[in-house]
């Protein structure tokens, strides 16, 4: 494949898929965004977390248009430097606050169902509002860095490249192994240990309700799943090129897999509205109730195609199939992004 098949395809893939998460990750973040209001209305610490993730997310798909077209105009920035510096700041940002705010759900998870009353003071709003004001603050402490620097270069071809440095800047090496170490590594330890406590403590548990053992496992495995698929193939590629790399011949062979491990970062946002399903009963309801009437639309459509004829007999649709389409809508969902 010559290199202006392989850019074309480079173009297609991350404009088609930076479209994809606008029109998907807006609504469902505005969705979020009520249901963490309701939360926080009703004293509920998740929500306090949930809000900082979903405004995150919200920032991030603000710059999103900028990147598409920069992507429309061949990879040349043609805006100001210092918007292309907030651009890469916000995609940073998003990256590690989200990892945080995981974090701070799965410890929050884990303290409610191993230690339900020893460490109830920090299941409260106003200590998860002071962990939040924490994760905000370091990671615009680290962000600050940026702005020191330079971040527009010219390419073989003149053109001028946004956030992107080949072969990686001296500078760029101690903050590359401070967030794989401290921003990704450590956090993927705390999940995978809270992840593990949860679930054998929920396992165990005799008193906890059928439904409630299952949103809790849905919720902390969804949140895993949601650090592993998004934000490991990138820090992976990131360590690699900290390591190996000192020239332009090493980026070239692991350019596009880079690229795309970075793009699997973005479907973040797309994902953690997900997390909501698991939380919120009111957030169930108004899936369910849109599951309803999708249900009705494929039962009329089936029933006209002369298919499907025992769900098209205008028969009411049990909430256990409802439920049923919803994990499996979810888990699609996952399972696409997975791959």
């Amino acid at each position: 494949m010559n290199m202006s098949e392989d850019h074309e395809i480079h173009q297609y893939l991350f404009s088609g898929a930076y479209i994809l998460i606008l029109l998907v990750g807006l609504p469902a973040n505005a969705y979020s965004l009520y249901h963490a209001w309701l939360q926080l209305k009703a004293r509920n610490e998740l929500g306090v977390y949930l809000l900082n993730l979903t405004i995150s997310d919200l920032l991030y798909l603000a710059s999103l248009p900028l990147w598409l077209q920069y992507i429309f105009q061949g990879d040349n920035w043609i805006s100001s430097e210092w918007l292309c510096q907030l651009c890469g700041f916000l995609l940073y940002e998003n990256i590690y606050v989200s990892i945080g705010f995981l974090c701070c759900i799965s410890i929050d998870r884990y303290l409610a169902v191993v230690y339900p009353f020893r460490f109830s003071a920090f299941r409260s709003v106003r200590a998860a509002a002071l962990v939040s004001a924490v994760v905000w603050l370091k990671e615009l402490a680290v962000g600050v860095v940026f702005f020191w620097h330079k971040e527009l270069s010219s390419d073989k071809h003149n053109q001028s490249v946004c956030f992107e440095h080949y072969p990686m800047k001296t500078w760029e090496y101690p903050i590359n192994y401070y967030r794989f170490y401290i921003g990704f590594l450590f956090p993927l330890g705390i999940l995978s240990v809270s992840y593990f406590r949860v679930l054998r403590a929920v396992g165990k548990s005799a008193g906890t309700q059928t439904a409630q053992k299952t949103r809790i496992k849905y919720l902390v495995t969804s949140t895993i799943v949601i650090f592993l698929v998004c934000f490991s193939p990138y820090h992976v590629f990131l360590l690699v090129r900290t390591i190996f790399e000192r020239d332009c011949d090493f980026i070239e062979k692991i350019f596009n897999y880079y690229h795309f491990s970075l793009l699997l970062t973005s479907f973040n946002c797309v994902a953690d509205p997900a997390l909501y399903c698991f939380i919120s009963e009111s957030a169930q309801k108004g899936i369910q109730k849109a599951q309803e009437a999708c249900t009705r639309v494929f039962c009329c459509c089936s029933k006209s195609h002369g298919r499907f004829n025992t769900l098209a007999t205008g028969s009411s649709v049990d909430k256990g199939s409802i439920i049923d389409v919803q994990l499996h809508i979810i888990f699609f969902i996952l399972h696409w992004l997975e791959h």
